[in-house]
């Protein structure tokens, strides 16, 4: 689709300013299997994943309700992109937070959070079931299916460039926060849309460094759901350590494609480690 293209220059610039900022691809806290799950999880899902995802979705509408297709080609672009946003943003804020909630989808989730740094390479690190399953993205499928292919091509330039802005370790939103002239209007955008302070804090390390909200600040594009529904920390700062505090190791065929590859018992992943 012709979307990917402005979705690769997007991730290469702000690559480029983390590059630039702080290191790309030697973070000082990685393993060796960093790399492995970031270059296989990201080229599976933008590979495979995602286009099977969205070519069932509508194949399973068209022999399901074939009368239905393109039916909301001809709605507004404002009822679109609600459908958009509360389809696919809403249900994977929810899906997000019940992965934290449930031990068995959070094993699907963790490679995300087995970085102990923050980067747009972290972006698409998720085990290869946690997408194939994600309700958000066979919903959009079917939203593509109803009419809704082109506008969803632009939403998502939107979202993805949010959301690698959140996960990048170059922090575009420390500046305006210290900016007399920006610093109110932040009040509003850090409770919209995702930003490094909220988004770092839900990858941080400890919950005791005042910083890290771990079980909050879970939206993607916008972190209104969040402050909607209750899980919203913000404090404008940024923790001091990313990972999970007393998680177990795992490898890198474990991280991206438990069940099929079990756990084992192992020692912590400790942050001294």
């Amino acid at each position: 689709m012709t979307y990917q293209i402005p979705i690769l220059i997007i991730f290469a610039l702000f690559a480029l300013k983390e590059a630039s900022h702080k290191g790309l691809l030697r973070k000082r806290s990685e393993v060796s299997d960093d790399g492995i799950v970031e270059v296989a999880s990201t080229v599976m899902l933008l590979a495979f994943t995602q286009p099977l995802i969205l070519f069932l979705a509508g194949y399973f509408m068209s022999l399901m309700f074939p009368e239905y297709a393109g039916a909301l080609t001809n709605t507004s672009i404002l009822v679109q992109v609600l459908l958009l946003l509360i389809l696919d943003d809403m249900v994977q804020y929810w899906w997000h937070r019940t992965c934290h909630a449930t031990r068995w989808l959070y094993k699907l989730h963790r490679a995300h959070h087995n970085a102990k740094y923050m980067s747009v390479r972290i972006i698409y690190r998720n085990n290869f079931f946690f997408y194939f399953i994600m309700p958000s993205l066979w919903l959009s499928g079917i939203l593509i299916y109803l009419g809704l292919g082109w506008v969803y091509a632009g939403y998502l330039i939107i979202k993805l460039t949010v959301i690698t802005g959140a996960h990048s370790e170059w922090k575009w939103d420390k500046p305006l926060y210290q900016n007399k002239f920006t610093r109110p209007i932040m009040w509003f955008v850090e409770r919209l849309i995702s930003t490094p302070s909220t988004h770092s804090a839900h990858h941080g390390y400890d919950p005791e460094d005042g910083i890290t909200a771990y079980k909050g600040n879970y939206g993607n594009l916008l972190f209104f759901w969040d402050v909607l529904f209750g899980t919203a920390h913000i404090n404008r700062k940024y923790p001091p350590a990313y990972g999970v505090k007393g998680m177990f190791k795992a490898g890198w065929g474990e991280q991206l494609f438990w069940p099929l590859v079990p756990s084992r018992k192992k020692k912590r992943f400790d942050k001294k480690e």
